[in-house]
């Protein structure tokens, strides 16, 4: 079988926001997406529904980034950041 064959798999990286002190969040989180090459995503988790976060990484990446929640409970947020470019 031929590289080309086989199929993709999806690269998912965890990366759990509560375990790292809030002065440095943003700048870990930034960090592990411009570590990311297309096609991977970084499954994020934290506490609470990181909205500014959110509007941060809009500006920053644009459509170079694809961003789909996963879980949205009070408590417990889960999203999807796919690197697409």
């Amino acid at each position: 079988m031929h590289s080309c064959d086989q199929p993709t798999i999806e690269a998912i990286y965890p990366f759990d926001a509560r375990g790292i002190a809030k002065r440095f969040r943003h700048a870990a989180i930034f960090g592990a997406l411009d570590a990311l090459i297309p096609g991977e995503t970084m499954r994020f988790g934290n506490d609470h529904d990181p909205l500014p976060l959110l509007a941060q990484l809009q500006s920053r990446y644009g459509d170079a980034l694809a961003i789909s929640y996963v879980q949205r409970e009070q408590g417990a947020i889960v999203i999807d950041f796919t690197r697409r470019v």
